[in-house]
């Protein structure tokens, strides 16, 4: 899993000239998908986003949460952001999952981004042609990956471990 997020001071999303989301002051969160993501990467990923401290306080100091700031998210899925670009000129997509995994992966996430941050999360549609507009503000732009690529060799032995305790 891959997320960019952005600080905006406005955001939209726009299908067919229609706008399906949009923002005022908050995060807009492009996410990508891997066959390997899974629950506990969008819970984590969820409490990641929503608690980030990245909104000045009283003193101009990043130190508040997109809730402290009665900020609102707006989500949109970004397979390319598993680009590989390493070799020749063309970006290779092979990394990203495929289009009706992706699909369930995005809703889920969505579902669980918008009861963690206790409101429905306006977003994107998967798969449409859209465009997004923004107006950034700092600019304050993160990057952010899943568990399976911060830590991967606990996510392995984790794994086994939940297999082999629901396997006796």
């Amino acid at each position: 899993m891959r997320v960019v997020i952005q600080r905006v001071l406005s955001a939209n999303v726009t299908v067919n000239q229609n706008i399906v989301g949009q923002i005022k002051n908050g995060l807009l969160v492009l996410v990508g998908f891997e066959e390997k993501d899974s629950t506990m990467d969008y819970e984590w990923m969820s409490k990641k986003i929503i608690n980030l401290r990245i909104f000045g306080d009283e003193n101009g100091v990043m130190n508040l949460n997109c809730q402290q700031v009665n900020g609102d998210i707006l989500l949109v899925s970004q397979f390319t952001l598993y680009a590989s670009t390493q070799k020749g000129n063309r970006p290779s997509y092979i990394r990203a999952s495929k289009p009706d995994i992706a699909n369930e992966q995005y809703q889920f996430f969505h579902k669980t981004l918008s009861l963690e941050f206790g409101k429905e999360i306006p977003a994107g549609i998967f798969g449409a042609d859209m465009k997004v507009s923004l107006i950034n503000d700092g600019p304050v732009t993160l990057n952010f990956i899943g568990l399976w690529l911060v830590f991967p060799q606990i996510m392995f032995f984790l794994e086994q471990f939940i297999f082999y305790t629901l396997s006796f």
